[in-house]
């Protein structure tokens, strides 16, 4: 008589999101059957606020509720790994053993085999977690723009190898991802109906907006907080929205300021109102932008390069229009910063506000690969290949032909704000030099001599510095 066979692990599936956007893009995952069946679906909530003590997890956000019933239970990993930081540990290598047989006792795994679905697997939380548990295969998802560019460092082939797709949103019909394409990981995008259907549910759940139907709504991002620009220019960027609202007409005007925004900004676009004549309305009620989308439906949308910006207009047929792209795009330094993708796309799909322009044909923003703005015809994909090459030329070397017939053809006044000159000299890309010059030939003795010049450039100024601080010294103390 043979031997029993032993029982099959479970199957366990975790699925880690910091924002409730996030979770709501895998519970439209889940809805649409993106995932094999599994014993146990866990939601795993990272808290990446700078503060977590003092900011709510998308667990306690309004409409949670809704996503809860998705999963058969729901972690923290914030818990977990007290008192360190989700955004910035991660294991030792020769401790990685340890935290998963720890976070097996912890979470009740036993033996079940674990596959892991992680966004962001470029940085931590994400990347910590894949290496907690080194055997399990994983999935990345993107739910933002950020998606589109270049994986913004080289990963480890441990991790990367073990990707198998990257789930992500439609955001840009047409337009295909570039992170993760270095390992050939397949792409799947997450139904737009389903998704939709997913954001009205959370709508539903949501509380009452304190706020007029049909006004312009402007979107803060708060990005002071990431170094891109200081709090007062911040602020001025916010009254700048205002202006362009007002300018082209909207009496009636929403700011939806970022939750981790000061108030001192609002009170600042209410002294601007009262000036314009305008009526404004702070919504402070912590809901997704896509959520009062569907309840106040804004004559108009605006902002600087958030994603809720597109899926207004490809997800909601609003009328869309950015402010401050040109800013951003000068300001974001190094030139590999990943805001730099999505700052382009705004940028190249949505009119200015200021100018008043509109987007496609019906009057609204039609968001596709190749998007008329102003008139002009935009290869995205080609300027999404060149872009992405001029940030990782090491990461996907690959692009270079792509990146150099873009910039040879499409090189124009309006598409040179995408590029910095520095940038493209350093890569022996087109553009980097007068056309008076452009005899001169792509070669590494050319770069050496250019990267010489620009150090012995570097060194003189310092030394004029130093020079004229030793002068103004010497002018006190006489």
């Amino acid at each position: 008589m043979s031997a029993a066979q032993p029982p099959a692990p479970r199957r366990t599936q975790i699925f880690l999101a910091s924002t409730l956007y996030g979770a709501a893009t895998l519970a439209a995952a889940l809805d649409a059957g993106c995932f094999a069946p599994a014993d146990r679906r866990l939601l795993l909530v990272a808290n990446t606020a700078a503060v977590p003590e003092t900011t709510p997890a998308l667990d306690e956000a309004p409409g949670f509720g809704r996503l809860r019933a998705r999963f058969d239970g729901v972690l923290s990993w914030n818990e977990a790994i007290r008192p360190f930081h989700p955004s910035g540990w991660s294991p030792r290598p020769d401790d990685a053993p340890l935290w998963e047989r720890h976070l097996r006792l912890l979470w009740g795994l036993g033996d079940d085999d674990v596959s892991l679905v992680v966004e962001s697997i470029q940085v931590s939380p994400a990347g910590a977690i894949a290496q907690c548990f080194a055997d399990a295969p994983l999935d990345v998802y993107a739910d933002g723009l950020m998606s589109y560019g270049p994986t913004r460092n080289k990963l480890d082939p441990l991790i990367g190898t073990r990707a198998g797709r990257l789930l992500h949103l439609d955001l840009v019909p047409g337009l295909r991802p570039l992170l993760l394409t270095e390992f050939g990981v397949a792409q799947e995008i997450v139904p737009t109906e389903v998704f939709t259907t997913v954001l009205a549910e959370l709508a539903e759940a949501a509380p009452a907006l304190d706020a007029p139907e049909g006004a312009a709504l402007l979107l803060g991002q708060y990005l002071s907080a990431l170094d891109i620009l200081s709090p007062e220019e911040e602020e001025r960027l916010h009254v700048r929205m205002l202006r362009g609202a007002a300018g082209r007409g909207h009496r009636e005007i929403v700011f939806k300021p970022h939750p981790a925004a000061p108030a001192r900004w609002s009170r600042m676009l209410e002294e601007e109102a009262d000036r314009l004549g305008v009526g404004l309305t702070v919504l402070d009620t912590p809901v997704l932008a896509e959520v009062v989308y569907q309840r106040l439906r804004p004559a108009l949308v605006a902002g600087c390069f958030s994603t809720a910006l597109v899926t207004a207009g490809t997800f909601y047929g609003l009328e869309t229009a950015c402010t401050g792209t040109d800013l951003l795009l000068e300001r974001l330094s190094p030139y590999q910063n990943s805001n730099r993708v999505p700052v382009t796309l705004v940028d190249a799909l949505l009119p200015p506000l200021e100018a008043g322009a509109q987007g496609g044909p019906d009057g609204h923003n039609t968001p596709h690969g190749a998007a008329p703005v102003n008139g002009e015809q935009l290869d995205l994909n080609g300027l999404l290949a060149a872009v992405g090459f001029a940030m990782q030329p090491q990461i996907y070397p690959h692009l270079r032909e792509a990146a150099e017939d873009y910039l040879r053809t499409h090189l124009t006044s309006r598409t040179r704000r995408y590029f910095k000159r520095r940038r493209l000299t350093a890569l022996a890309l087109p553009g980097a030099l007068p056309s008076q010059l452009s005899f001169l030939p792509r070669s590494r003795t050319v770069r050496r001599v250019a990267r010489r010049a620009r150090s012995f450039q570097r060194r003189l100024s310092k030394a004029r510095t130093a020079k004229s601080a030793k002068a103004a010294k010497t002018t006190v103390t006489t």
